[in-house]
């Protein structure tokens, strides 16, 4: 008996907070924090809009002012805000969102989150599903929902004490609806940006129009997606009621690269949108 509760203390004792390095070896999570205690790690799950693609001065990632896990001085990000009033936190926040990723793409980011054992998960992913493409090769919303799933249960399985945020996408047809009149902005598109939205964006023909609706349609369908898929995954996950999507951007607020990414603008309105204040789910 007197060795099975020395095993017990030792066992208690090696419970930590788990770290932004993958090397940190980090240990199974204790007991779930109170509701409304700020989390002392985090991860953000998604593709180039997390990555803060644009939002330094070159066509490429710039983490540090992502709106989720962002460090710099000029994105209030989620983690910037978490960090102003628990300090434990502070480096223990780490970006697993990678370029052009799909929704397909997400469970291998959700495992890299539970190798690393946050307590706190941002999700925000869609724009690839949307854009690689014409419209014929849009991620049908029935494989949206079931890559969402399988994501979902990697997370609820190995993150049970976790929460997650589940972030809309935002209204990319109101991108065109703000630059289509613009010729800088028509020329950068012109390379390929999200053609099943932006290809010919200043044509007004039917079949270009309905193209557009085609693809806001199913960003609205997506949604709905991700909305749902939170239900499901249980009371540990929170979706953001939509607040991504009514962003009105302008082209201020999106970077001069590509006029698709936003910009530190951009980003601070997200996070500003998205974070949910208290964490009391």
């Amino acid at each position: 008996m007197a060795r099975r509760w020395f095993l017990v203390a030792i066992a208690l004792a090696g419970v930590v907070t788990a770290g932004c390095e993958p090397r940190a070896g980090a240990q199974p999570p204790g007991p779930a924090p109170p509701k409304g205690t700020l989390p002392s790690s985090m991860a953000a799950l998604g593709d180039s809009i997390t990555t803060g693609f644009g939002a330094c001065l070159a066509l490429s990632a710039c983490q540090r002012n992502s709106w989720a896990t962002g460090y710099g001085s000029r994105v209030n990000s989620h983690y910037r805000r978490i960090e102003s009033d628990n300090s434990a936190i502070r480096g223990h926040a780490v970006n697993l969102a990678v370029a052009r990723a799909r929704a397909a793409d997400l469970t291998s980011q959700a495992q890299a989150a539970v190798r690393q054992k946050v307590a706190y998960v941002t999700v925000l992913i869609g724009g690839n599903d949307i854009c690689r493409g014409g419209v014929s090769d849009m991620t049908s919303t029935e494989d949206f929902r079931a890559a969402l799933d399988r994501a979902f249960g990697t997370l609820r399985k190995g993150l049970p004490k976790a929460r997650v945020l589940v972030v809309s996408l935002p209204d990319l047809y109101r991108l065109w609806e703000i630059g289509h009149t613009n010729t800088r902005v028509v020329r950068l598109w012109s390379v390929g940006v999200c053609p099943a939205l932006l290809a010919n964006p200043t044509s007004t023909v039917d079949a270009d129009a309905r193209r557009r609706a085609s693809v806001r349609d199913r960003v609205d369908a997506y949604n709905r997606a991700l909305a749902a898929a939170c239900r499901a995954y249980g009371p540990r996950c929170r979706y953001d009621g939509g607040a991504a999507h009514r962003i009105r951007f302008t082209l201020d607020m999106l970077n001069a690269f590509d006029y698709f990414h936003p910009d530190t603008d951009g980003q601070n309105a997200l996070a500003a949108a998205t974070y949910p204040g208290s964490f009391t789910w």
